[in-house]
């Protein structure tokens, strides 16, 4: 079977672990046993996580690192009383007595760490996007499947009851045939400067933090907004279209576009990022009949963060809180929708429902039954994949094609 039919089946467990190989997997841990998680990179988004760990039990974060002296002594509360802080992550792989890593680091940096995990005998959680780049994903997944790890990226929205739902709705055929996809993520972050940050660059291992991209200076702004600097991350569609365009591939069944057409611009951080603020792609699917087409910006915040999924019997929207079901006029489909977040609609983040503790729980449950996770690695691979093409379209001014 190809990529695009075993990301298809990840719902059955059964299959699943089949098509990937683990019918010889590693054994598990008992419910009663504590799983011991080092966690690397703990910036922002890493210490968020490690606040949903501390809520859940049979867990314990054993170990803690960053580049960056602040991000570790302010991850150090988080984490056990007596847990290793290091400034290298080879330190915590080594540690026979740490089980699992969660990986938070900058993108370029998430294959790297991601594959040395797998070949130390850790299960990893690691954020999207997986890949800083196309030709990584083979990598990875090999990695995973290697060492009959569970990976598991952080696209939480495949943990998320309503798009769960959603997608059941969709496999039914209730949509009829889906032929486009509208995708958002806009903001308005109003208006942005570079201004000192305070960040002293002794207290950073700037060396470690570059890893593979190229030699430059130290920059305390690329340092902490790295996701929009081509050496460290990808922009708005690796930072953001990759959530949706996730659930898309999952729902519709779809691994990768064959091309992608882009256009971007600097409104609002001109001379600032290197990635566009604003950001328009069209994705092509042609075995699948399938337009996909993204809108990201950060100077306007009309419609959120939503998809909907337009077929030729009903309209499927959905954000991070709610879905609504839309027939087409003249069609004998009821409308639905399944409200769960408390907040305007396409908003970004709702509090319910918790997906960061709905996605870590079952990457927890994975580790304890050795069964494959919701979002593993080749989930990653394909998400990511659309945006890389993506970017290529936008830094090359032309349309950029699939090559296997």
């Amino acid at each position: 079977m190809n990529r695009r039919e075993v990301l298809g089946l990840m719902g059955t467990t059964a299959a699943a672990g089949l098509l990937l190989g683990r019918s010889n997997v590693a054994s598990g841990y008992p419910v009663n046993e504590t799983i011991r998680i080092g966690c690397i990179g703990t910036g922002g988004r890493c210490r968020m996580l490690m606040n949903t760990l501390k809520k859940m039990t049979g867990v314990r974060v054993t170990a803690i690192c960053d580049v960056w002296d602040s991000a570790l002594n302010t991850a150090k509360p988080l984490a056990d009383a007596d847990a290793l802080a290091t400034g290298d992550y080879r330190a915590v792989l080594d540690r026979k007595d740490i089980d699992a890593v969660l990986i938070g680091s900058p993108d370029h940096w998430h294959v790297p760490m991601t594959v040395a995990a797998c070949e130390a005998g850790k299960d990893v959680y690691v954020e999207k996007p997986l890949t800083h780049g196309l030709a990584e994903g083979q990598e990875v997944i090999d990695a995973q499947n290697r060492n009959k790890r569970i990976v598991q990226v952080g696209m939480q929205q495949r943990s998320m009851p309503h798009i769960i739902e959603a997608r059941k709705i969709v496999q039914a055929g209730t949509l009829g045939r889906i032929h486009k996809a509208h995708l958002t993520w806009n903001r308005n972050a109003g208006k942005m400067a570079r201004a000192p940050m305070g960040v002293d660059p002794k207290t950073v291992d700037w060396k470690a933090f570059l890893g593979s991209a190229r030699d430059q200076p130290f920059d305390e702004y690329r340092f902490r907004h790295w996701r929009w600097f081509w050496d460290f991350g990808g922009g708005i569609l690796t930072d953001l279209m990759v959530h949706w365009l996730d659930v898309v591939h999952w729902i519709c069944e779809v691994d990768h576009p064959a091309e992608a057409v882009t256009i971007g611009d600097h409104f609002a951080a001109r001379d600032l990022w290197e990635t566009p603020d604003t950001i328009q792609t069209l994705l092509h699917y042609p075995d699948r009949a399938l337009e996909v087409y993204f809108e990201g910006t950060f100077v306007n915040a009309r419609n959120g963060a939503m998809v909907e999924l337009m077929g030729t019997e009903a309209t499927l929207y959905f954000d991070r809180g709610r879905f609504e079901l839309h027939p087409e006029r003249g069609r004998d489909i009821q409308p639905r929708e399944m409200i769960l977040g408390d907040g305007p609609r396409g908003a970004d983040f709702y509090a319910k429902p918790d997906a960061d503790l709905l996605h870590l729980s079952n990457w927890v449950e994975c580790m304890r039954s050795r069964k494959p996770p919701c979002a593993p690695a080749e989930a990653g691979v394909s998400a990511a994949s659309g945006a890389h093409l993506g970017n290529q379209a936008y830094r090359s001014g032309q349309t950029a094609r699939w090559k296997a």
